[in-house]
């Protein structure tokens, strides 16, 4: 396979998010999703709507999210709407709770290494096509959340969430909690759910990584740490797991004080395993060519 390509600028503004989408050379078909991370109450590290306004009204689209499969204030959809009125969302765009009533959509894995299905919301069959549009940190299960991590726990439905996170043992939210499955078994479902998602929008689907706000705690974290390293830069890819190891690199190469901290929250949970489950699932690949720009 060769290289993917994975653009990169140093300039994290919304004017820069566009640039960044211009310069993949792809137009989005037909309604188009954008799903990204509509942040949890008491979070003060995830992307504002004011920072994504240009690129939503850019390419006509449709915020899109699904509820959570965790205690906190986006585990149902009354609460959900709720926060995403609270956090501003509401008042820029038209949200799309995608798996806001049920029955979910199942999507086939034939080839996963632990899940042969995959639950996301009914509403993703309204698309054409999706710029996943990721804040890249830290995450205390996943070891770092960008762009397959969007792709799959992102994507999944509440009860598709609870189906990843115990490696396809339960859909039900109180009981996944008590029998985590091990730990690379986790982290293979969610390349296995990213790669079903992939496939279903196949050439109608990028990817947009923004590297600020570095903190070793996801967005989905109501008590997050402060961010402990300083922002990168913005990412765009036709390629998740390309920009997501071009992500790692930038963060394993950093000289900032704060990289030893973010690389031992990766390393504790094994977080580049995703990238290489995802990558012998075939849908990308780890080589990238890095492109500069200004």
């Amino acid at each position: 396979m060769e290289k993917s390509k994975v653009y990169f600028t140093k300039e994290i503004t919304p004017e820069s998010v566009v640039k960044m989408y211009e310069t993949l050379g792809i137009k989005l078909p037909g309604k188009v999703a954008v799903k990204l991370h509509s942040g949890e109450q008491g979070n003060q590290n995830y992307l504002r709507p004011e920072f994504v306004e240009k690129i939503v009204k850019h390419l006509n689209a449709t915020v899109v999210e699904c509820n959570t499969a965790y205690g906190g204030a986006r585990n149902s959809t009354e609460k959900h709407k709720k926060l995403i009125e609270d956090h501003g969302w509401s008042k820029y765009f038209d949200v799309d709770l995608m798996d806001a009533e049920g029955p979910d959509m199942e999507l086939k894995i034939p080839n996963g290494k632990v899940l042969k299905e995959n639950f996301v919301g009914k509403n993703l069959k309204n698309y054409d096509s999706m710029l996943v549009l990721s804040h890249f940190k830290g995450h205390p299960m996943g070891g770092y959340g960008g762009a397959l991590k969007q792709l799959s726990i992102g994507v999944a439905s509440s009860e598709g969430k609870s189906w990843i996170h115990s490696a396809g043992k339960s859909k039900d939210q109180n009981k996944i909690w008590d029998d985590l499955p091990e730990q690379d078994k986790f982290l293979e479902s969610m390349a296995d759910a990213a790669s079903s998602v992939v496939e279903y929008f196949k050439d109608r689907i990028a990817f947009i990584n923004v590297m600020c706000n570095l903190s070793v705690d996801c967005d989905c974290c109501a008590v997050a740490e402060d961010p402990c390293m300083k922002d990168i830069g913005i990412l765009a890819s036709l390629d998740p797991i390309a920009i997501d190891q071009a992500c790692i690199d930038l963060i394993y190469n950093s000289k900032d004080p704060g990289r030893d901290h973010f690389v031992e929250r990766v390393e504790r949970q094994h977080g580049v395993h995703t990238i290489e489950a995802a990558a012998d699932l075939g849908f990308g690949t780890r080589e990238y060519e890095l492109i500069n720009i200004d």
